[in-house]
């Protein structure tokens, strides 16, 4: 009786005739995708390889460097005349090479949801997700509040009310502040929801009807790092606190400290003035007051005033405005630095010129802090042109980028912003959240008589307590609103910037408050230079109708600045 050879079945043991078995073994091996073609045994089973009927090979080889097609000559022949000769017989090696694999799919995906491209790994292409899934992109999905809470999710904003108000400056305060600046004028924004919601912002910009109307019918969290409007933006963010439950410095990181540095504001001017508000600002529990230099009055003056009354800890904030003036600044800061009272300074020289940052800041005991940055705080900050940097109302996108860069350099900063108790609640929720937010901020809301919310931050030692309450944590006040709206404050007329030197020469300027940078930076006009340093002295004089004020105007007007004989 014949003895008949039996085959394994496929992916079994191989027959005992192959002695050398590789550990590529393609019988053991899984195939790689579940609609491609298995790869091909070697061999398949007992029988030789010349039992086996040799599929027309169309892929280019060494061996093969013409690849026949389907619509060949070659194979049209077959079908009209006689078949083509074998090809020649080719032995197996003894150790075949193992056939190249595909990378496994995902166990939980199925190739045929994908387009083929994604299958290869060499062309890296997004992935087409299935319709049941969209993608991560595919808009904002909600927090896991938004999740538990779907009403703040559907949360649509349906009006945005816009109210112009007048405040009068703190009576101590107005007679120089009118001066400089003229009426105190600001907007008001309050957002309104769908769910009963008030969000409350404020700032020195009036938007127009088709501005606002960006912000209607959207979620306020759509607004999230909004670069946009800071005004308008700091309702969207008040609205994301009391929808979500929580502070809004909650929304912008983790909490660096519960209690905020601030400081307090005044301008340039009298010496006795200027100790008053060193008085009076301490008295309120500031430890810091920030004024710009001006040319009109001599500094050192100003600085023995203010020493005489100041207590242990107080600090001046001295702000030159980018210099303008004839002094050599390394010799005069190196001078203040002589008072115990002086704690700081901002923008000395050029904006421009980083190099002499540098060297102040090199040579200079006290903190050189970088308002005006002409490298948007990048470079000319991590070239250490300063000790500290101020943002000067900046969105709240823009805030909280910088704010990351200079916590990744280590960088104190601060925060300003002009405006009320809004605005002022608004910085110290984002300074609560800034890792290196530890510098002062100021808002000028202390030299405002009134405000449009219930809430007064109380200022402690230099530090006012970030709320913990949903939102801003404040409420409107629609009586301080409405009062505010009707309130008519007089306006101050252009009047005559009267000097007087030492030696008794008189020097005679107009000043309007439609320009107000003209009593810190009196060069843009480009008529004369002054000093920090000159033993000078200024009043204001307005408009009292007499024959000499309208001569010395009329002349000024024709001539520019003069300066009289004594």
């Amino acid at each position: 009786m014949k003895s008949t050879a039996i085959s394994p079945p496929p992916g079994t043991a191989r027959s005992t005739a192959h002695k050398h078995q590789s550990p590529f073994d393609p019988a053991t091996m899984p195939t790689a995708h579940t609609h491609a073609r298995p790869p091909a045994r070697w061999p398949p089973d007992s029988r030789t390889v010349a039992d086996h009927p040799r599929p027309p090979d169309r892929t280019p080889s060494r061996l093969n460097p013409k690849p026949r097609c389907r619509n060949s000559s070659a194979s049209r022949s077959r079908t009209t005349s006689a078949p083509a000769p074998a090809s020649p017989r080719i032995d197996p090696p003894t150790h075949p090479r193992p056939p190249r694999s595909r990378p496994a799919p995902h166990a939980s995906t199925e190739s045929a949801s994908y387009p083929r491209s994604t299958q290869c790994p060499a062309r890296r292409q997004p992935p087409v997700y299935p319709r049941h899934c969209p993608p991560p992109s595919a808009g904002y999905h909600g927090s896991s509040h938004d999740r538990a809470n779907p009403e703040s999710r559907r949360m649509k904003i349906t009006e945005i009310e816009v109210h112009e108000i007048s405040v009068p400056y703190v009576d101590w305060l107005a007679h120089p502040l009118n001066h400089y600046y003229g009426l105190s004028k600001r907007y008001v924004y309050i957002a309104h929801t769908d769910t009963g919601l008030e969000g409350l912002g404020e700032g020195h910009a009036l938007y127009d009807r088709e501005f606002l109307d960006q912000y209607i019918g959207t979620n306020p969290f759509d607004w999230i790092a909004d670069q946009t409007s800071l005004c308008v933006g700091t309702a969207m963010y008040d609205l994301m606190g009391k929808a979500a439950g929580v502070p809004c410095y909650k929304l912008f990181g983790q909490k660096a400290r519960s209690w905020v540095p601030r400081g307090s504001w005044t301008v340039s001017t009298h010496p006795k003035k200027m100790a008053e508000a060193v008085e009076r600002y301490a008295h309120d529990g500031y430890t810091w007051m920030k004024f710009h230099l001006s040319p009109f009055e001599n500094i050192f003056d100003q600085v023995e005033a203010m020493q005489a009354v100041a207590p242990v800890g107080f600090k001046i904030h001295y702000d030159f405005t980018m210099h303008g003036t004839a002094d050599h600044m390394p010799e005069l800061l190196h001078a203040l630095e002589q008072y115990p009272i002086s704690g700081c300074f901002e923008d000395a020289v050029d904006a421009q010129d980083i190099p002499a940052q540098i060297e102040l800041r090199q040579n200079c005991t006290l903190p050189i802090v970088l308002h005006h940055a002409p490298l948007g705080f990048t470079h000319d900050v991590m070239m250490r042109a300063a000790d500290a940097c101020m943002l000067g109302h900046a969105p709240i996108g823009n805030a909280m980028r910088a704010a990351g860069f200079f916590a990744s350099i280590n960088m104190p900063f601060m925060l300003q912003n002009t405006g009320g108790h809004i605005t002022t609640t608004m910085v110290a929720h984002l300074m609560a959240a800034a890792p290196t937010g530890k510098f002062h901020f100021i808002t000028t809301a202390e030299t405002l008589a009134d405000d449009v919310v219930n809430e007064r931050p109380e200022i402690v030692n230099g530090f006012v307590r970030v709320p913990d309450s949903p939102g801003l944590g404040l409420t409107l006040d629609r009586d301080a609103l409405e009062r505010l709206k009707n309130l008519t404050l007089p306006e101050t007329a252009p009047w005559i910037i009267k000097s007087r030197f030492a030696n008794g020469t008189m020097m005679y300027d107009i000043h309007d408050t439609a320009q107000p940078i003209h009593m810190v930076r009196p060069d843009r006009r480009k008529q004369i230079n002054l000093s920090f340093q000159d033993p000078i002295s200024t009043e204001y004089w307005d408009d009292d109708g007499s024959t000499e004020f309208k001569q010395i105007f009329d002349r000024v007007r024709r001539e520019g600045v003069y300066l009289e004989k004594p």
